[in-house]
């Protein structure tokens, strides 16, 4: 069991060690190659290429190189990612057959492979990666350590200041103390609902009992999120320590994290960093000498949607069936096993270390008036810089979609982006500098939700899109109210009927009454919010469903029973691929000349499409 005083010293003589990490003007012969290990990389064989490289340097009998498994670098469209520290050269798209040439070229020669220099959008080559556009306007704070340090090593996480937060609340600050911090930093809830933090934890405090219980939501069940999926993955320990402070805050010595099984490298990780807490007497029994005792558990979901809801992930971690519980009385007074419970999401307890080292003052001077701190952002769709981005409060769309995200590929342009995933609703191009913030994007008819942010391009239909989200609601709706286990069927089967050209106008009015009984009516928040997509894109693009309905026409022709494929003679060039691409030679025409396609041969399966470098087929 490690003291305080020890951690202190730790962290002293292995910060000194890793300055490298985060010092480009490191006075070092020492070189890190930085790995990234998250899912998506993982993915890509980063594995490979981390053995690659320890395997060739160990052959070589290089020395003073160590290569570092990390967490997501946040550049997703990029990976693998290899950086090399301290000169922060910025490899991507690396293979595990390029390691040899890595070693060779850079560690042994100490020249840059050029090749394998990232590029940024205007095709620029990019030698370090502070200066890739995709980070110039981020701000880190929940991602800190992503991308730094090796999530596996605890004494990593010790060296850029882990730990210290906690004892600073156990060594100086009483529960009030930490509570009044928290609250006057003014962080809310980065769960979706945006409740204040502090007030939460001020409430669950006031509540007296034998037993209290902190839980940590990571089912993570948006499409297309993957923010606290990657927290856990590349630092675990931010979150540990943030529930271990949240205890003494409120009085609890018991935690759950709460992780969907799809999540397997987040789920190790997590178990590692308990492990080694345990180990280090960091979690336990007095805790740095104290009288503070705390433990965590891990509670693996099935991968059910609603288990995000608060109540319903409760139900689950008791061993029931996930369904969400009316409320009052709200978990603060009688949560898990009927005890008062705090729960706050991966990313919300991320930020808690930082602000108590830094002070309320400075997390309340980041973001806007009432939504303060910075927000993370899992970015996808149609855009060139897919990825993992954090981003100070009250930055706009526009910034996050073109500056950060290197705007629409293949020259197509901005349709919408969906926020808040099936809760949340779509804001189209008229509203890309609204501010991002909770109030801000609720005036225009979305919300933040967790952090999903899917961009569409101007081939997509809304009305295929409002079907997909009410899809993915029918079939995660746990069935206990009938608002949401009917109201969102019927829903779904009038989409239907918009995307199979059986639509008419009467069925739009249809969709908004439903709409708002199954808002008013609904037990849970997702029931209540299930109809967000339909209603904004109907509020948006209504003239789409128009459309769908009275010409029987999709003009992006993803509605493929209304789909009418053609080809714009005057914007044909001849070519000649969407000919040789067609899978039922549908297509005619010889030379130069502009390409025709037989309806009655046509299955509209899009291929032409794609091909076309001159999108002269629509």
């Amino acid at each position: 069991m490690k003291t305080l005083e020890e951690i202190e010293k730790l962290r002293e003589q292995k910060r000194q060690e890793l300055d490298l990490r985060i010092n480009t003007e490191a006075d070092t012969r020492e070189k890190h190659i930085l790995v990234c290990h998250g899912t998506g990389c993982t993915s890509s064989k980063s594995p490979k290429i981390l053995e690659n490289l320890r395997k060739i340097i160990e052959e070589k009998k290089i020395e003073n190189v160590r290569v570092i498994m990390t967490g997501c670098f946040g550049l997703c469209a990029k990976g693998p990612i290899v950086i090399i520290r301290p000169e922060d050269t910025f490899y991507s798209n690396v293979k595990p057959e390029d390691c040899e040439e890595i070693i060779q070229t850079h560690i042994i020669e100490g020249k840059r492979v050029e090749r394998l220099l990232c590029k940024d959008i205007d095709g620029s080559i990019v030698n370090r990666l502070d200066d890739l556009n995709f980070y110039k306007k981020q701000k880190r704070i929940a991602l800190k350590n992503c991308g730094v340090i090796n999530p596996e090593e605890i004494d990593e996480y010790i060296a850029f200041d882990g730990y210290k937060a906690l004892g600073k609340v156990l060594k100086e600050m009483t529960p009030d103390d930490v509570i009044k911090v928290i609250k006057d930093s003014g962080i809310r809830g980065r769960g979706g609902a945006g409740f204040s933090t502090g007030q939460k934890w001020e409430l669950t405090k006031a509540n007296e009992a034998d037993q209290k219980y902190i839980v940590c939501n990571a089912d993570e069940g948006d499409p297309g999120a993957f923010m606290d999926r990657s927290i856990l993955e590349g630092d675990p320990h931010s979150v540990l320590e943030a529930m271990m402070i949240a205890g003494y805050s409120i009085g609890s010595n018991k935690g759950y994290i709460y992780v969907r099984a799809e999540y397997p490298i987040a789920v190790e990780r997590f178990q590692k960093a308990i492990d080694q807490a345990r180990e280090y007497g960091i979690l336990g029994k007095n805790i740095f000498g104290t009288d503070f005792e705390f433990d965590v558990e891990i509670r693996l979901g099935a991968g059910a949607f609603v288990c995000g809801e608060e109540t319903a992930l409760l139900e689950s971690i008791e061993g029931k069936r996930g369904q969400p519980r009316v409320k009052p009385p709200y978990p603060a007074s009688k949560g898990l096993w009927g005890k008062p419970t705090l729960i706050n999401n991966v990313e919300t307890y991320a930020n808690i270390p930082r602000i108590i080292l830094n002070g309320a003052e400075w997390y309340s001077s980041i973001g806007t008036e009432t939504s303060k701190g910075t927000k993370v952002f899992a970015l996808g769709g149609n855009v060139n810089n897919i990825g993992l981005v954090e981003v100070p409060m009250g930055t706009t769309l526009r910034e996050i979609v073109f500056d950060i995200g290197g705007g629409i590929p293949n020259g197509r342009q901005f349709k919408a982006a969906q926020t808040g995933g099936p809760s949340g609703g779509c804001i189209p191009a008229e509203h890309l500098d609204t501010p991002i913030d909770y109030e801000s994007l609720k005036t225009i008819g979305s919300m933040m939700g967790s952090g999903g942010l899917i961009v569409m391009d101007d081939t997509k239909c809304m009305v295929a899109l409002a079907k997909f989200y009410l899809e993915f609601t029918v079939s995660e709706s746990c069935g206990k109210c009938t608002p949401c286990r009917i109201g969102t069927k019927r829903m779904l089967e009038i989409l239907e009927k918009f995307t199979t050209g059986e639509g008419t106008e009467y069925d739009i009015y249809r969709l908004e009454k439903l709409a708002a009984n199954i808002q008013k009516a609904s037990i849970c928040g997702l029931g209540q919010s299930a109809p967000n997509p339909v209603i904004s894109t109907l509020k948006y693009f209504r003239e789409e469903f128009r459309q769908h309905a009275a010409n029987k026409e999709c003009k992006t022709n993803e509605c493929k029973a209304l789909a009418k494929i053609t080809i714009d003679a005057e914007k044909c060039k001849g070519c000649g691929l969407c000919q040789k691409n067609c899978p039922v030679e549908a297509i005619q025409g010889e030379g130069r000349e502009a390409r025709v396609i037989n309806q009655d041969k046509c299955i509209k399966c899009g291929t032409c499409l794609s091909k076309c470098p001159f999108h002269a087929i629509g």
